[in-house]
């Protein structure tokens, strides 16, 4: 793992405390812990008021005004710090973080240091079928933050048809319908697709709609990066009708990972998508969204500018039609619309570390090779970029405000490497749409980033400061809380987070990492009946 600036300085204030970052441990002191004197917002909209959390083992036992604590109570005094639930990121790609054998990617330091205490997996039709586990070595190695996660559409369908551009016959969809029933009942949250991303985008609608069934006779959710956010393919207004379809004919909620309108084309036609989904709605469906506040998107380079067919069986296969006359200048052409689309070469940041192109736009890189853009972005697809990262500037502000005032959209952050929504997700929506632009308040900031959340899902006993429920809470200084992290330099952790528990255990406290990683691993519990006992 690379080590940033602010990373390194969080574990030498480890080290100076004299906290072995990578002794971790669920071990809680069996103490009661108050939170007092803070203002305490509950994780609804409502009112806040001024007075304590008590926490007690993992739970939450008294929110209220300040009252005398028991004796030996250990005392956290909150005056002049906002008091909320720990914040939940519902779409991460933590795998870096989540794969790690050492103290420092254990410690979920991204996530962490942001205040966030929940983190969703398996993304984008990324998640393993082998939900179990995935979710017993959590719980196993430790993790600073929780961890829910979902099966993905993608394993599921390599596992069955590899890359191929094909629809599945009778016993392939039936032997994808098993693994989606394994991993659903193994604990994932639903299914969650990609339809963006080749081989997932080869996929059909009745064959994204027969697995979700399986994950609708589960009690799951349908999460979907659904297959266009712009004019890539049908476009998107007819991308949200087949992502309504789907959960109209499957018989489960429908939700929309980083929701927006992206690119030149559709720029301002946020109201109609709204429109849409608010109809859905009307009519009894259920139907919600998450959303980062970024104006540009993270992808790869190859999944921003080469065509779907292009990739067809593979990255041998897509080398082989680049290198092949005939089929190069067919690739070059659907690039160069799918730039367009997206802005132009200087719209696109390339923020892949340790080449020389790092930092640089793509039509920087092109100037300093004496080739135009698509050339500069074939060769570095070439030499090995499958996933390289890539920053698009390519959403406008307005667009962003209007699905943020939405009351069924929550705060995500689509973390991943390369972009500052990793680092600096949750105090840049603070930041920039509370104080700065004042967008939404703060009760609003707070009730889509921890209960509204924690509702949508099913979380029953978290995204509340209630009793009973589990003690996963942040402190944070409103004038300190901000994002570090840019474009440019994005791997810098974020300030303001003065106290995080997690299950009740202090990951942070005083402003200083604990070195504990107390996160557990969520499992969703499927109705009665409906898997093997």
């Amino acid at each position: 793992m690379i080590a940033n600036k602010s990373t390194l300085c969080a574990l030498a204030i480890l080290a100076a405390a004299g906290v072995p970052a990578p002794a971790l441990s669920h071990d809680a002191p069996e103490e009661t812990t108050v939170i007092r004197g803070g203002t305490i917002y509950d994780g609804t909209s409502e009112t806040p008021i001024v007075g304590d959390v008590v926490i007690a083992r993992e739970q939450i036992v008294y929110v209220g005004p300040s009252r005398k604590p028991a004796a030996g109570a250990r005392i956290v005094d909150a005056k002049g710090m906002i008091v909320a639930p720990g914040f939940i990121d519902p779409h991460t790609h933590a795998q870096r973080f989540l794969d790690s054998e050492d103290g420092e990617g254990r410690l979920n330091l991204p996530w962490l240091m942001q205040g966030v205490t929940t983190i969703f997996s398996g993304v984008d039709g990324g998640g393993t079928p082998e939900v179990a586990a995935f979710l017993d070595d959590m719980e196993a190695r430790t993790f600073a933050t929780n961890v829910a996660t979902y099966v993905g559409f993608g394993p599921v369908r390599r596992a069955v048809l590899g890359n191929a551009a094909r629809s599945p016959n009778e016993a392939e969809l039936q032997a994808m319908k098993d693994l989606v029933a394994q991993g659903m009942c193994e604990g994932a949250l639903g299914l969650s697709t990609g339809l963006f991303y080749a081989p997932q985008s080869f996929a059909r609608t009745g064959e994204v709609t027969a697995l979700a069934r399986e994950a609708a006779r589960r009690g799951g959710v349908y999460d979907t990066h659904q297959r266009d956010e712009a004019t890539y393919t049908i476009g998107v207004a007819a991308s949200v009708n087949e992502a309504l379809t789907i959960g109209r004919e499957a018989g489960l909620p429908v939700h929309f990972a980083h929701i927006k309108v992206l690119g030149v084309d559709v720029q301002g036609k946020s109201g109609e998508i709204i429109e849409q989904i608010e109809k859905a709605r009307a009519a009894g469906q259920d139907v919600t969204a998450d959303q980062y506040p970024w104006d540009a998107s993270g992808t790869s380079l190859q999944a921003a500018l080469l065509p779907g067919w292009a990739q067809d069986g593979g990255r041998s296969a897509l080398l082989g039609r680049i290198d092949d006359p005939a089929t190069r200048g067919k690739i070059e052409a659907a690039m160069t619309e799918n730039m367009r689309r997206r802005g132009g070469p200087h719209a696109l940041l390339l923020t892949d570390p340790g080449h020389e192109w790092t930092s640089m736009r793509l039509d920087e890189i092109a100037a300093r090779w004496k080739v135009d853009p698509i050339a500069a972005a074939l060769r570095i697809i070439r030499d090995g970029d499958r996933s390289g990262k890539l920053v698009s500037f390519n959403m406008a502000e307005k667009d962003i405000a209007a699905f943020m005032r939405r009351p069924w959209v929550v705060t995500s952050s689509d973390g991943s490497e390369g972009h500052p929504r990793m680092y600096a997700n949750f105090p840049r929506k603070y930041a920039k749409y509370v104080k700065q632009d004042k967008v939404i308040d703060l009760a609003t900031f707070i009730n889509s980033s921890t209960g509204r959340t924690a509702d949508m899902f099913g979380l029953a006993d978290r995204g509340h400061l209630k009793p009973g429920y589990k003690a996963d809470v942040v402190v944070f200084d409103p004038e300190g809380y901000r994002p570090v992290a840019t474009y440019t330099a994005p791997r810098e952790l974020s300030e303001g987070v003065r106290d995080l528990f997690v299950n009740g255990q202090a990951a942070i406290l005083d402003g200083k990492l604990t070195g504990l990683a107390p996160g557990q691993a969520i499992r969703h519990r499927p109705p009665p009946g409906t898997c093997p006992s």
